[in-house]
C-alpha cells in the first residue's frame, strides 16, 4: 500500500513546526517598541502592512498544526487539482497543500510571497519535501504576481498574508474560483471588509468562522 505524502512529510513538517514555536520571542521582540494599537493599525492598513510584515521578515509566521491539517484534508476532499495560496512564508502551509495535491494525483499550486528570503526558505523545505514540482512560487507583491496566468478554475485558495489585502486577492482570484471552490482565511478577523465581503446575503459564498483563527467560505454560484 503506498505511503501517503502527508504520513512521509511527518518528520520535516515536525521539525518545522519546532522552529516555528522556537521563533515566537523573535516575534515578539520584532515588533516590541510598537503599542498594540500600532499593531493593530499597521495589520489593517493597506500601506503600512509592509512596514509590519518587513519587520517580520525572518520568522516563519506559521499556521497551527491545526490548520495545516485541516488544508490537507480540504485539498483531498475536494479533490483539488488547481490551488492559490497568498502568503507562502518558510512554506509549512505550502507542503500540506502540496501533499493534497500529491495524493490527489497531482496538480498545480500557485503560492506568492513578498520576502525572497522566504521564498528561498520555502523552495528549500518543498524540495526536501519531495513536492516542488507542484508548486509556483512568485516572488514579490501579490497584486501583480496574482494578477494574471491564472487556472482558469481554481478549487481551493488559502488567504495567509497581510490580511489588510484579503478583499483585493478575492477580487483577482474570484472569477476563476469554480462553484464549490473553497477559500480557507487565516486570522480573518483581523480583516474585517473580507469578512463583510462573504458573510454578506447574496455574495455568492456561504461563509462561517470554522475555528478559532479561520474562516471558511464555498463558492455557491
Amino acid at each position: 500500500m503506498t505511503t501517503p505524502t502527508i504520513t512521509s512529510l511527518a518528520p520535516l513538517l515536525d521539525r518545522l513546526f519546532l522552529e516555528a514555536e522556537a521563533t515566537r520571542g523573535a516575534t515578539l521582540a520584532a515588533v516590541a517598541d510598537l503599542s498594540d494599537a500600532d499593531r493593530a493599525r499597521m495589520m489593517r492598513s493597506k500601506t503600512d502592512y509592509a512596514d509590519l510584515y518587513g519587520r517580520l521578515k525572518d520568522v516563519p509566521l506559521a499556521v497551527s498544526r491545526e490548520t495545516g491539517a485541516l488544508l490537507y484534508m480540504l485539498a483531498r476532499s475536494s479533490r483539488a487539482r488547481t490551488i492559490v495560496e497568498f502568503g507562502t512564508s518558510f512554506g509549512i502551509s505550502t507542503l500540506h497543500l502540496a501533499a493534497g495535491l500529491r495524493d490527489n494525483g497531482g496538480g498545480r499550486l500557485i503560492t506568492s510571497e513578498f520576502e525572497p528570503s522566504k521564498a528561498a526558505r520555502a523552495r528549500d523545505n518543498l524540495s526536501a519535501g519531495g513536492l516542488l514540482d507542484l508548486v509556483e512560487i512568485r516572488e514579490g507583491d501579490a497584486l501583480k504576481t496574482l494578477k494574471a496566468d491564472l487556472p482558469d478554475t481554481i478549487d481551493l485558495v488559502l488567504l495567509d498574508g497581510a490580511k489588510a489585502l484579503y478583499p483585493e486577492i478575492l477580487d483577482l482570484v474570484e472569477r476563476h474560483l469554480k462553484p464549490g471552490a473553497i477559500i480557507v482565511a487565516d486570522n480573518a478577523d483581523d480583516s474585517p471588509d473580507y469578512l463583510a465581503r462573504v458573510r454578506m446575503p447574496g455574495s455568492g459564498y456561504i461563509s462561517t468562522a470554522f475555528a478559532e483563527d479561520v474562516e471558511l467560505s464555498v463558492r455557491i454560484n
